[in-house]
């Protein structure tokens, strides 16, 4: 079955703090999103360097973020992000222990 689902688009968005994004989508809503819980595994471990991450931008035929080294997140996911934080987080630790 597939499901339908809106597809929202970032628009803008500001670096407010150390991995905190306040990102701005086309409905107008923003969010402030605190990245550090899920920078885990072989695509997103790398942001944890400040200089990596603070290299984000806007991939304007995409429309979401996107860092040099292919790190990205689904702008749908971006926009619910309260729905997927604990989830990305928790698979995040579970990255963690594989690679200790």
């Amino acid at each position: 079955c597939y499901m339908n689902h809106p597809i929202w688009r970032v628009k803008s968005f500001e670096i407010t703090g150390p991995y905190l994004l306040r990102i701005v989508f086309d409905d107008a809503s923003e969010r402030e999103i605190d990245f550090l819980p899920v920078l885990a595994g072989e695509m997103y471990a790398p942001l944890r360097d400040p200089a990596v991450f603070n290299q984000v931008r806007l991939d304007t035929e995409v429309h979401t973020l996107v860092w040099p080294n292919g790190a990205d997140f689904d702008p749908a996911m971006l926009h619910d992000w309260p729905q997927y934080a604990q989830a990305l987080a928790a698979r995040a630790r579970e990255w963690e222990r594989e690679a200790a």
